[in-house]
């Protein structure tokens, strides 16, 4: 399409999307690029201008009902000046899945506007990049994303009917195996606690942590939190489980393997690039040899711990992270009812069947876009679907969501969202790609917060 098309002519796609392409002056402010992906999350998403090119829905919460006009506003600023009426390459897609629609719009005063239509509940995505911009990065593409009736989206396929036998059976496997802790004492992070290097033997790997109590409480006094994380391979957070202990927790931090702590960065970097290189795919087709068995079954096991503490209050569990740490909070509280609050930033391994109902599935890709499956994977990864675990929780919790995330794209985390049952929130960024943004971060934590002080007042 060219710039000097009328505003009205309209191009009709498949599957639901229809869109134009308008000239404007956009009255409203736009969202700069994407915020950088946090360290402890996979870095498989890149978006970079060396122009400031900015896209963004125009509604300042970019959420719309289906067959609503999405209107995306395009604007180069500062040193983007001298492209002020360049063109600009455009692409908009149902959340990075086909069908693709293309173009190229002419800046007016640095502005342009793309108007587009999603007559299906999911995400709509505009991808853009500055035509004839030179330099080392100049080459690259900014997003903006908008909701289309996220809450209506439903799951791609049903929990299997043996899903709760299945787990409930690895459970108790494992509580055949003892405990058996191992304490190492380190120094604490912060003043008037207590550290320890923390093992716990599992199933297979073993629960490798750093646990921080605040030094002298009184029994049954205090509330737990155990914090998972990101895709990688890396110890575990000593400062992670010091800053939650600091405000009056029980804190334990575990890392994803059950690997040793404070080892040198080359350690945890030749098992990235050896045995653990590829982990997040191993074992699909068969749901006893998917690799994330034994890392879910390291979450119960540092429950078990925490609730074995003599100063925990007995009244509130929390289980936080972010990405794949998003996912085993998920896990967690679908899995264990001592959990009684989850908070999962970006979470991955959501609607891992999406295909099946035409939507882009989040990481860990077990099905790859575009792939046709042996029936024997759909079937194995169906059990380790954060959005199955979702329909089995029963507690409060909050999620967040970034609207361009590429990793753990905003569909398949409203597909786990809309499947829990009990009390929830969610976080809507839409600024963001796959990072939990400060603002995010802080509404997380929030209300973790409350959640505790609702507690005591019971």
């Amino acid at each position: 399409m060219k710039a000097d098309l009328p505003p009205c002519l309209l191009t009709r796609l498949t599957a639901g999307i229809v869109l134009f392409v308008a000239v404007g002056d956009p009255s409203r402010s736009l969202w700069s690029a994407p915020a950088a992906v946090p360290s402890n999350a996979p870095v498989l998403q890149k978006t970079v201008s060396k122009v400031p090119l900015t896209v963004a829905a125009e509604k300042a919460d970019a959420l719309y009902r289906c067959g609503e006009d999405v209107r995306f506003m395009i604007q180069v600023t500062g040193e983007g000046a001298a492209f002020g009426s360049g063109d600009v390459a455009w692409t908009l897609s149902k959340d990075g899945l086909p069908p693709h629609q293309s173009g190229i719009v002419k800046l007016h005063e640095g502005k342009a506007t793309i108007t587009g239509v999603l007559n299906e509940p999911g995400f709509l995505q505009c991808r853009v990049k500055l035509e004839g911009a030179t330099g080392v990065d100049a080459g690259g593409y900014v997003l903006g994303g908008a909701g289309v009736d996220p809450r209506e989206i439903k799951p791609s396929l049903p929990v299997p009917g043996d899903f709760d036998e299945y787990w409930s059976e690895l459970k108790g496997r494992l509580a055949k195996v003892p405990m058996n802790p191992k304490l190492v004492e380190v120094v604490s992070p912060i003043k008037n606690g207590d550290a320890f290097d923390l093992k716990l033997d599992s199933v297979g790997a073993p629960v490798s942590g750093y646990f921080v109590r605040p030094r002298g409480a009184a029994p049954k006094s205090l509330p737990a939190i155990l914090t998972v994380h990101g895709a990688g391979v890396r110890s575990s957070s000593l400062g992670g489980s010091g800053g939650w202990a600091a405000q009056g927790f029980l804190a334990l931090d575990i890392n994803a393997h059950g690997l040793p702590n404070g080892e040198k960065e080359e350690f945890y970097k030749a098992l990235a690039d050896g045995e653990l290189k590829d982990y997040r795919v191993r074992g699909r087709e068969s749901r006893d040899t998917i690799y994330f068995q034994g890392m879910f079954l390291r979450l119960v096991r540092a429950i078990d711990f925490l609730t074995s503490q003599p100063e925990w209050d007995g009244a509130v569990m929390v289980v936080h992270g972010s990405s794949q740490g998003g996912a085993q909070s998920i896990v967690a509280a679908g899995l264990d009812p001592r959990v009684t609050f989850y908070a999962a930033g970006v979470p991955a391994m959501c609607d891992h069947t999406g295909f099946k109902a035409g939507r882009i599935n989040g990481w860990p890709k077990f099905i790859a876009t575009g792939e046709t499956p042996d029936d024997s994977i759909v079937s194995a990864v169906r059990y380790y679907d954060a959005m199955n675990f979702a329909a089995r929780i029963r507690v409060p919790g909050v999620m967040s969501g970034g609207f361009i995330d590429a990793t753990c794209p905003p569909t398949s985390v409203y597909a786990a969202f809309n499947a829990v049952a009990a009390k929830k929130d969610i976080f809507n960024d839409p600024p963001s790609g796959h990072s939990v943004s400060a603002k995010a971060g802080e509404s997380m934590r929030a209300a973790i917060l409350n959640h505790v002080q609702q507690s005591k007042a019971r």
